[in-house]
């Protein structure tokens, strides 16, 4: 078996290290031959004198020339969908909506997308849905969730009509079992302070609202074609169980492990062939509970906005997704309470057009449309 070509957007965020560090463990069996980053162009420039990549691209121009000019020999370009092009598995760990022309570009090629932007698929999945038809095309999910339920499908063997529910597990981010009242103060640093996962900043504060979880509900629905009425959300603090998919019979098969991104990236990496390397491996001898309750939407309204909007259909998950990481973005800069990111999603969603998207076009029309939306909820 030969070596396979790994390219990677997102490479100096969390996923992306991480992934990183998948290849160097895999003994030869990975070649990167693309990197690409935003702006991070120092952590890029370390990484690319690193693999050696044949392609690096850069988002931001003056980081771009930076990059150029460290790596003179290197194909250096501004397009991260460049990217899709070049490899057998292209790795999407880029933060937000940005990640939607890997997207795209990966699936159009005919490439394995290893997806761990899950706003992509959430924003555009009726624009995404067709391109998976696409010969060659495949997407195996890096969310520890999605990658747990893709899991348990693959090992149960099983009919999908033969599906009762997907159970998607949550820890509970850093404010488990708070009241909206005690949560009206915490500050950015509490936020960020999760209590099981390392991620970035955008992703921990998705946590702690349950808009994560939300987001991960209207991706597992596009991933799986399960109807919303048969997803369910429970927290789950250990996050050891990392997923459920219960069958008709009342019979349910989980993935667990203990928590390590490596896993899931290692998964779709050589899916599907299972990674040599025991990422996460489970000491039973110490492992003394495994606690499960259901989630507090009141406190957590983010989560049943989720649900609403995937219900809706059409643009509205891009409506969602866009007004999510305004208001989150404003909370990181201090202009917005913790508490009001709910608030902001919300008034922006009273706006939304009803619009259905036929092209990426309209998908990034109706993201920018909702931007705007919720801009002017917050400046008022």
């Amino acid at each position: 078996m030969g070596v396979t070509r790994v390219a990677i957007a997102g490479s100096t965020g969390s996923i992306g290290v991480q992934t990183l560090d998948v290849v160097a463990a895999s003994d030869g069996a990975y070649e990167v031959v693309a990197l690409a980053a935003g702006s991070s162009s120092a952590a890029l420039i370390e990484q690319a004198r690193a693999h050696r990549p044949q392609l690096v691209a850069v988002a931001d121009p003056v980081a771009r020339a930076e990059v150029a000019a460290a790596l003179p020999w290197a194909e250096v370009t501004g397009d991260l969908a460049d990217l899709a092009g070049t490899a057998d598995v292209v790795v999407n760990a880029v933060v937000g909506f940005a990640g939607l022309p890997v997207t795209l570009a990966t699936l159009r090629e005919g490439r394995r997308l290893a997806l761990a932007n899950k706003e992509s698929l959430i924003a555009a999945g009726p624009v995404v849905a067709p391109l998976r038809a696409v010969p060659g095309a495949e997407i195996v999910p890096v969310d520890s969730e999605h990658c747990a339920i893709h899991q348990c499908l693959r090992a149960s063997g099983r009919p999908s009509h033969e599906v009762a529910r997907l159970l998607l597990t949550a820890s509970g981010g850093p404010f488990r079992g708070r009241t909206l009242d005690e949560l009206r103060g915490v500050t950015v640093a509490e936020a960020l302070r999760h209590p099981t996962w390392s991620m970035g900043p955008k992703i921990t504060i998705d946590s702690s609202t349950l808009m994560n979880k939300g987001l991960e509900v209207i991706e597992a629905h596009e991933l799986f074609g399960t109807g919303y009425d048969d997803i369910d959300v429970v927290v789950h603090p250990q996050s050891v169980v990392h997923s459920m998919v219960e069958f008709r019979d009342g019979s349910v098969i989980a993935q667990l492990s203990m928590p390590d991104m490596r896993l899931p990236i290692a998964y779709a990496l050589g899916h599907p062939d299972r990674a040599t390397v025991p990422y996460g491996r489970i000491d039973w001898t110490t492992m003394s509970r495994l606690d499960f309750a259901a989630p507090d939407t009141a406190t957590f309204r983010c989560l049943s906005l989720a649900y609403a909007a995937g219900r809706t259909g059409g643009t509205a998950p891009a409506w969602l997704s866009a007004a999510n990481e305004v208001a989150v973005a404003a909370f990181l800069d201090g202009a917005l309470g913790w508490a009001d990111i709910a608030a902001v999603i919300e008034s922006t969603m009273d706006a939304h057009d009803g619009a259905v998207p036929t092209s990426s076009e309209d998908v990034l029309a109706a993201d920018a449309a909702a931007r705007q939306a919720a801009r002017t909820v917050l400046a008022r």
